[in-house]
């Protein structure tokens, strides 16, 4: 199925349903890569997410653009990130990123087009796009079993929404 989809989200409150549709379907060991500029939905998205893994506390669920690194517990261990800030390649291998793979967890990177480099190939890419005051284009992308498996949850999202 390595593709990608497109939906038009026309609130937050979609934005962050179409993140716990994919949420419900982490099972560990995913990388999700999200990309698009300051305002685009992608922390909300996120917050969507954690939803769905089953992160009890929800207002625990921030951009981590100072902190670098927020960890949330529920079904499965999430690590978010925030590359905004990161000096490169190296600070992020200084951050225990490597490590974070290795765990299992599930990684969230935002800003990820600052370090795609260091990215696993087989990732779920999504891309936010303002197209209004409330509305976002969200395009999710991916290519590997893993990716292939998030795609699927967020399309039943898309096909319903």
């Amino acid at each position: 199925m390595s593709g990608g989809m497109e939906y038009v989200s026309h609130d937050v409150g979609q934005t962050r349903a179409h993140g716990a549709c994919v949420g419900r379907a982490l099972t560990g060991g995913e990388l999700i890569a999200l990309i698009g500029p300051l305002g685009a939905g992608k922390t909300q998205w996120v917050k969507g997410l954690s939803d769905g893994a089953g992160v009890d506390d929800l207002a625990a669920v921030n951009s981590p653009t100072f902190i670098l690194v927020n960890e949330y517990a529920g079904r499965v261990q999430i690590h978010h990130l925030d590359a905004y800030r990161i000096g490169g390649l190296a600070e992020l291998a200084a951050l225990g990123f490597d490590e974070m793979i290795d765990s299992g967890s599930t990684i969230i990177v935002e800003w990820a087009d600052r370090v795609l480099p260091a990215l696993p190939e087989d990732r779920l890419t999504i891309t936010m796009e303002i197209i209004g005051p409330t509305g976002r284009r969200i395009r999710a992308t991916g290519c590997g079993p893993v990716s292939d498996r998030l795609l699927r949850a967020g399309e039943q999202h898309w096909s319903s929404g």
